[in-house]
């Protein structure tokens, strides 16, 4: 059997950008539909650490100014210029320099870090077994001993994959006076290659006038023993996965991978 059955079979690649349109709204967006557990989980962890810390996967900078209005040394990356700009837009011009456009399975920089996050599921995002290898491997070897990465991932609805989820209006808000901006998505689940291609559908009128946009996001869901299985191959000589944000065990209720790898000091 063929070691490569696990790559994406339709060539598409496992990340593609945010468009413009998707970036303008996200804010709003996640404002209602997320909540502030998973924010306030990272904060935490960030502020603790009281080193050097990257965030990958910025996005607009829902965790980042938080960390760093809160005084920490924090940098980051995102693979979505559109996302990007807002984040910098939210910085002053001499503190633009800390995120930039970077990959998780290749970024590189001078100095290491005592911390990094990967939040809201941005290693959901490799959908092979050889990008989530060499994202781990890269992220190892920018740490300093002791070091650690802390990702989280979502726990794959059985009944949910089955099903899938058709044109569901999650979101619809008023963003300016007499506009309004609504939110669709669907997602369909490939059983064997273990992905999700979710579609966002972002509708939204100026004035008279309507416009949308759609973007398709490919994501890789995992089960515990295979994510143990792909810890182990990983370079990290601990880690430890939780159940939720609050540090449970996992059990039959957990909705969610909390993981935290460490490398050792020596």
């Amino acid at each position: 059997m063929s070691k490569n059955k696990n790559r994406n079979k339709t060539g598409a690649p496992s990340f593609t950008e945010y468009p413009p349109f998707f970036a303008r709204f996200y804010d709003l967006i996640y404002h209602q539909v997320r909540d502030d557990v998973d924010t306030a989980f990272y904060l935490n962890r960030i502020i603790s650490s009281g080193g050097r810390v990257m965030e990958v996967g910025t996005g607009t900078g829902r965790l980042f100014i938080k960390a760093f209005e809160e005084g920490a040394d924090i940098y980051g990356i995102d693979l979505s210029p559109a996302m990007l700009d807002i984040l910098k837009a939210k910085l002053s011009s001499e503190n633009k320099g800390r995120v930039s456009y970077g990959n998780i399975t290749d970024f590189i920089t001078d100095e290491k870090f005592d911390l990094i996050v990967a939040p809201f599921r941005v290693m959901m995002h490799l959908v092979t077994i050889e990008e989530q290898l060499k994202a781990l491997n890269n992220v190892y070897d920018n740490l300093n001993p002791g070091g650690q990465f802390i990702f989280d991932l979502f726990i794959p609805d059985l009944k949910l994959l089955i099903s899938g989820m058709e044109d569901i209006r999650d979101f619809d808000t008023e963003f300016e006076p007499g506009n309004r901006v609504s939110r669709t998505v669907t997602s369909i689940a490939d059983l064997i290659n273990q992905t999700l291609n979710v579609k966002f559908l972002i509708e939204w009128n100026e004035g008279e006038e309507k416009f949308s946009g759609e973007w398709h996001s490919l994501m890789r869901y995992f089960f515990r023993f295979e994510l143990e299985h792909l810890l182990e191959r990983s370079p990290f000589e601990l880690f430890s996965i939780d159940g939720d944000f609050s540090g449970s065990s996992l059990s039959s209720n957990s909705r969610e991978f909390i993981v935290t790898c460490t490398k050792k000091t020596s």
